[in-house]
């Protein structure tokens, strides 16, 4: 698991196609790699993939063939920044929201506007994707933990504040550039709760039993 705040942006050094998939060498740049041990998770612009190799500057992952066709990484080149995220740990502060690396669909950047200090940003996401974004809720883009402000139809927008810009491959993007999306796993979770048939009935009773009535 992961929290959504960008520890470092990294560059990705090459890509090497072995077998039908790609293993992936990323220069981490500023990322702390003295507690990092082989196997360990480390999210790359939101994709969480596994060290098989690493130094005190770079790591290696092999990237599958499934995750290079549901995420932006295929879409990379050596030379591009990427977000990077080491795996949360249990004493680690929450900063954003529980986010799990495994990227549900590739959107897009549709605006960006200036919003005082801060920059309003519009993307647009698969339609099947649309219905787990909710206003003030949380999503995960290329990453990177945010509140969505509002929403219509299958785009949605967020506000970057200048830290956040900054300090996250945000400043490279401009409209049309693709990136990762993550919507917030409790959405999930509640859909197929309803869609199985097994969420509680909100009547009187159950609320009395729960300590509601």
């Amino acid at each position: 698991m992961f929290t959504g705040i960008i520890q470092a942006v990294g560059r990705i050094q090459r890509l090497e196609p072995r077998g039908g998939d790609v293993r992936l060498v990323v220069d981490t740049t500023t990322l702390d790699m003295a507690d990092v041990a082989l196997g360990d998770s480390i999210a790359v612009a939101g994709v969480c993939l596994t060290a098989v190799a690493f130094d005190a500057t770079s790591f290696a992952a092999d990237v599958s063939n499934e995750t290079l066709a549901m995420t932006s990484l295929g879409k990379h080149k050596a030379g591009d920044a990427v977000n990077l995220e080491k795996a949360l740990r249990l004493a680690d502060r929450l900063g954003g929201h529980l986010v799990s690396g495994h990227v549900d669909g590739v959107g897009k950047v549709v605006a960006v506007v200036p919003d005082g200090r801060s920059l309003r940003w519009t993307f647009e996401v698969p339609r099947d994707l649309a219905r787990y974004i909710a206003h003030k809720g949380s999503v995960c883009i290329d990453g990177t933990s945010l509140t969505v402000n509002e929403v219509d139809g299958t785009r949605f927008g967020v506000n970057l504040i200048p830290h956040t810009v900054e300090h996250t491959t945000f400043a490279a993007r401009r409209p049309g550039d693709a990136v990762n999306i993550e919507v917030d796993v409790v959405a999930r979770y509640v859909e197929r709760l309803l869609a199985s048939g097994g969420a509680p009935r909100l009547d009187e009773t159950f609320l009395k039993q729960h300590g509601f009535a």
